[in-house]
């Protein structure tokens, strides 16, 4: 393409046109022509806004909107962008709309501003990156549920500092990070929220000097509702700090199941093994079978909470309103959306590959006194003061360490000569399964309390499951 078919929306002001060293450093294309169709789609409702306000007419606009279909579909091809050296998409979208209306094209920019513009694009875009890593989120806790359930009454010790602490369900440890991650929803339903509200109308700062119907080209495009201040759209990325934000977030809660997994399936914990197709093997040991799939995740959370840090940076010294140095919000809102998606596709495969050993950590949690809150529980119940109780179980625990004893090597007789508020029956607190059945209040471990979380747990998934008529 020459430069004498370039299309720009400035220059009457200069004398002479930017450098070709200008031209290369400040075009966006490259990263923002993934926002094509989203301009298009924009620029159609607003040659029916320009319509209902009378600079086109009924003729024109169908010219347009039919001008409009015809460049959707030929953006969805590689050679719709093949040799264009445009500043960025809008330019690109309205030389293509120009070749084929003429003149036609110099009207669709009346009253807008690309301030807006990019505004209005980017925010059409992340409302449906949004929707559609909600659905992969969502398909991904569905695998989560259905992996708790298929070992619904394995036990494995809970671990606080990396130490055995307390014996849980494996189903609870799951809603654990079921718990994580549809906070994760909650949180990308809150930036849907403010992602979806329409700019166009506010102009470049000042509003448009066009009676627009802000309130229609919002329905038109599917918006909740339009933005307040024309100035504060103008410099706003709040809204894609949001999702940023929401983005890191899951990325945080994914990294840490990996590198609980990444422990788990290792040879020193052995509790379960991953699949095949989701591992990799070494170029010189033939014996590893390594968790690439895991390790990729937790590394990649590196690189959405860098985008997440290089928007704050940008916006946090800019003036009021628009500067260029909104264009860097792109690259990293475009990065972050990607790794996220690509990850929640990942870990979904992985889960689905899971297979647990309960035996291995069922022994973990007998061996290694899991159950003393549970013998000192179990004193205060009977009427030992806790902090005394307490003092008495570590006693039983440093006994068992210096003659070698596990818990289930304790006899009831043992135990009752051992201190006088220890009673016969007091050995059965000495199964992890028994002192799990008191921890019944919800939230808790119980078998119970865990059945009714799993069934609740689904029944709030279903809220998040998105809408298929949904814009």
């Amino acid at each position: 393409m020459s430069t004498s078919d370039k299309i720009q929306l400035w220059g009457g002001r200069f004398a002479s046109g930017p450098s070709a060293t200008f031209e290369q450093f400040s075009e966006s294309l490259s990263f923002d022509q993934r926002l094509a169709d989203c301009d298009i789609r924009g620029s159609q409702a607003f040659a029916r806004a320009l319509e209902r306000v009378g600079i086109l007419s009924a003729d024109e606009c169908s010219t347009l909107l039919a001008a409009f279909d015809t460049l959707r579909q030929e953006a969805r091809t590689p050679a719709f962008y093949d040799g264009a050296t445009d500043e960025d998409v809008h330019t690109l979208v309205i030389r293509k709309l120009k070749a084929n209306v003429g003149a036609l094209a110099d009207k669709i920019h009346t009253g807008r501003s690309r301030n807006e513009q990019v505004s209005v694009d980017t925010r059409l875009w992340l409302r449906e990156q949004i929707d559609a890593t909600t659905s992969l989120l969502v398909a991904f806790l569905d695998e989560l549920l259905a992996l708790a359930r298929r070992y619904e009454s394995a036990i494995i010790p809970g671990y606080t500092h990396l130490r055995r602490a307390q014996p849980v369900l494996w189903p609870h440890y799951c809603l654990a990070y079921f718990e994580m991650f549809l906070r994760d929803l909650e949180r990308l339903q809150q930036a849907r929220a403010r992602v979806n509200l329409c700019p166009l109308g506010s102009g470049a700062l000042a509003g448009s000097g066009f009676p627009f119907d802000r309130h229609a080209i919002a329905a038109d495009l599917g918006f909740d509702g339009i933005t307040r201040n024309s100035m504060d759209v103008s410099g706003d990325r709040d809204w894609a700090l949001d999702f940023l934000y929401a983005a890191s977030t899951a990325m945080l809660h994914l990294s840490r199941l990996a590198e609980d997994w990444i422990l788990y399936s290792s040879e020193e914990f052995g509790w379960m093994e991953l699949g095949d197709g989701v591992t990799s093997g070494s170029s010189l040991m033939p014996q590893k079978k390594n968790p690439d799939s895991l390790e990729l995740i937790r590394g990649k959370s590196g690189r959405v909470f860098g985008s997440l840090t290089s928007l704050y940076v940008t916006v946090k010294g800019t003036p009021m309103t628009y500067n260029r140095d909104m264009q860097e919000d792109k690259e990293p809102l475009f990065l972050a959306a990607d790794q996220l998606a690509g990850c929640l596709a990942m870990i979904r495969e992985v889960t689905a590959t899971v297979t647990l050993k309960p035996a291995v950590p069922a022994l973990a949690a007998e061996e290694s006194w899991t159950v003393a809150t549970d013998i000192a529980e179990a004193l205060a119940r009977f009427g030992t003061p806790f902090h005394q109780a307490h003092k008495l179980a570590g006693r039983l625990v440093l006994e068992s360490l210096n003659q070698g004893k596990k818990p289930l090597d304790w006899t009831p007789e043992e135990l009752a000569a051992f201190a006088p508020e220890f009673t016969p029956a007091l050995a059965e607190f000495l199964h992890p399964a028994r002192g799990m059945q008191n921890r019944s209040v919800p939230g808790g471990t119980a078998p119970a309390a865990v059945a009714a979380a799993l069934a609740e747990a689904a029944d709030r998934l279903n809220a998040f499951r998105p809408e298929p008529s949904r814009s």
